[in-house]
């Protein structure tokens, strides 16, 4: 297991900036998303910590050594790209044991690494079939599998679900999960969906326009986004414009009581009002603490879930509930939020 840290690193194509500064530590065995749009800079951090691209500027780290200028064979780091890239002409073995081969690892070595990895990752009942022969999920395997095999120090992975449908997607997250956390690997994988992200990693690192904009926990992220950006990015709907004083949040469809913990300095803000922490009543219940009138203008039923659009004195609030009841459009109803479900964006100056 390795640490990986990056100091001050820069990445410069010609006159184009990919990566303007970032400074990130992944812990050893950890398991870190680069998350973010298409275009942000979160494969070029990958490539330069594979040692496929060398840093402008700044240092990369293993464990403490600095290996920016190191080459991508001496690294140890093993590389599952979005492409299988497998030999059609060679079975499942043949393309997992390859790369032991081509490194003159010995015959014994090699037998006995290729039972133990086809086992870790099911594999053995199709290890005399051809690409060709597998599903998407299977060939996948193949590609960890063929990486694992080498016994790298750091794992990544550069959008490895990216070609697989929802439901074989959903398989895949689990069994890299359960893998990574098996072998104890440091893995850093990279993808722009945000479900993926907050179900595989430890942590996850937003990245916009070449910079960290915020590196933490999967569920700290989602609730607690430091700017709009990501609170949109991360598929908030219910941000508004606040008033912040004295720890309520005046908003343009009342009042809103804040969490003794929440920090919230007086003056511009937002807040965010995820949609499963609100409640929404049929009945006014004596008109507690934030409580908010609405009616319901929209419904849209997802299966196991159902959103609801309340309008409350002209703004538009999104209430998703599970869908053990339906509430029809038109209705009165009344929203209730609890203050530590709400969370507060403040303005920067």
């Amino acid at each position: 297991m390795t640490k990986v840290q990056l100091k001050g690193v820069r990445k410069d194509f010609g006159a184009f900036t990919a990566i303007s500064q970032i400074d990130l530590e992944i812990n050893s065995g950890e398991l870190v998303a680069l998350l973010g749009p298409s275009g942000c800079g979160k494969t070029t951090t990958l490539r330069m910590i594979a040692g496929l691209e060398v840093p402008t500027l700044g240092q990369i780290l293993f464990d403490g050594d600095d290996v920016s200028e190191v080459p991508v064979q001496d690294r140890n780091v093993g590389m599952v790209f979005q492409r299988y890239a497998l030999f059609p002409h060679m079975t499942v073995e043949k393309n997992v044991m390859f790369g032991l081969k081509v490194r003159g690892t010995p015959s014994a070595e090699i037998k006995e690494r290729l039972e133990e990895i086809l086992d870790v990752v099911q594999l053995q009942q199709f290890r005399h079939r051809f690409p060709a022969q597998l599903s998407g999920g299977q060939m996948q395997r193949v590609a960890i599998a063929r990486t694992l095999i080498t016994n790298p120090s750091v794992l990544m992975m550069d959008e490895p679900l990216a070609n697989l449908d929802t439901k074989l997607r959903g398989e895949m997250r689990r069994f890299i999960r359960e893998l990574q956390q098996r072998l104890g690997i440091t893995t850093i994988f990279v993808t722009h969906d945000q479900v993926e992200a907050m179900e595989l990693a430890d942590r996850v690192a937003v990245i916009f326009d070449g910079e960290l904009a915020q590196y933490d926990a999967p569920d700290a992220l989602y609730q607690r986004p430091n700017s709009v950006e990501i609170a949109d990015f991360m598929g908030a709907n219910n941000i508004f414009e606040a008033e912040l004083r004295d720890g309520v949040a005046k908003t343009a469809f009342g009042e809103l009581q804040l969490d003794a913990a929440t920090p919230a300095q007086n003056g511009a803000g937002r807040v965010l009002l995820r949609g499963e922490a609100i409640d929404l009543l049929l009945e006014n219940g004596g008109g507690g603490q934030n409580t908010i009138p609405g009616n319901v203008i929209a419904r849209e039923f997802f299966g196991a879930t159902v959103n609801y659009t309340v309008a409350c004195q002209g703004e538009t609030i999104i209430v998703n509930e599970q869908s053990r009841r339906m509430v029809d459009v038109g209705q009165e109803v009344w929203l209730t939020i609890q203050p530590d479900r709400i969370w507060v964006i403040q303005d920067r100056t």
